[in-house]
């Protein structure tokens, strides 16, 4: 279950927490200026139940309830809005794409997928996208590339140490805090494999786990609990890589 209410996680309901919980979800309006003993009667539960309902949400009692629900319901009801496109902070980006911190670790990147026969490209959430679009387009230089869909699900263990020395993984993530992708990247560091990041910043968890971490640095946005920062800088990122690669399997021929 996702996050409820104003909670920023999913607490452990109970049946009857749960019959509160969609009375609630659904009647909110009503809620905020009931007392404990109707909303009871509604939900055919007891104050008693109420009360334990309202500890699971970080609440001593229902009147602190009702204050958190009452500022959630105005939050939803705020119109969303979206900024249009900032495009100072591409440039930007494109500048620092120049600079020589950038251009080192492209170098470092390329010189080690040089030395690989298989790409894996991962990603979740909009960054698989780009993880897909990587794996065609390496495809074009590497006899093997290939996008893995579902970090999670997808086993590793086919690998032995052997085959697994010529592997380079390209993790996207543009937090560089994913919990699946840090899972993948740990069964493939354990067999010798190759790691390579590009993510937003450099001080992350999946930057700390690679071998050369790109990181491109731009402002991020969100909307409510979606991140809707942009991949452009990633995009470009996987292009360059690509290119640079090319470049240096030529100068190698």
């Amino acid at each position: 279950m996702s996050n409820l209410l104003f909670l920023d996680h999913s607490p452990d309901l109970s049946p009857i927490d749960l019959e509160i919980y969609k009375y609630i979800a659904s009647h909110i309006d009503e809620v905020v200026y009931m007392r404990i003993r109707e909303l009871a009667k509604e939900t055919h539960s007891s104050t008693a139940s109420i009360l334990r309902f309202c500890r699971k949400f970080g609440c001593e009692g229902f009147s602190e309830f009702k204050i958190k629900l009452n500022l959630y319901r105005k939050s939803l009801a705020e119109p969303v809005t979206t900024h249009a496109v900032d495009e100072t902070s591409f440039t930007n980006f494109i500048q620092r794409s120049t600079e020589t911190f950038y251009q080192e670790r492209i170098q470092a990147a390329a010189k080690l997928l040089s030395e690989k026969d298989l790409v894996l490209f991962i990603g979740t959430g909009s960054s698989n996208i780009i993880a897909e679009y990587g794996a065609l387009y390496f495809s074009s230089i590497f006899s093997m590339a290939f996008h893995i869909e579902d970090p999670i699900n997808h086993p590793v263990n086919f690998f032995n140490k052997s085959m697994a020395k010529n592997v380079c993984v390209i993790a996207l993530s543009v937090s560089g805090e994913n919990e699946a992708i840090i899972n993948y990247l740990n069964h493939f560091i354990t067999n010798d494999s190759s790691i390579i990041s590009i993510t937003n910043s450099e001080k992350s968890p999946i930057a700390a786990l690679s071998d050369v971490n790109i990181p491109y640095y731009i402002s991020t946005e969100r909307i409510g609990d979606s991140d809707i920062t942009s991949q452009v800088p990633a995009l470009y990122t996987v292009e360059y890589l690509a290119k640079e690669v090319q470049k240096q399997k030529q100068d190698h021929s």
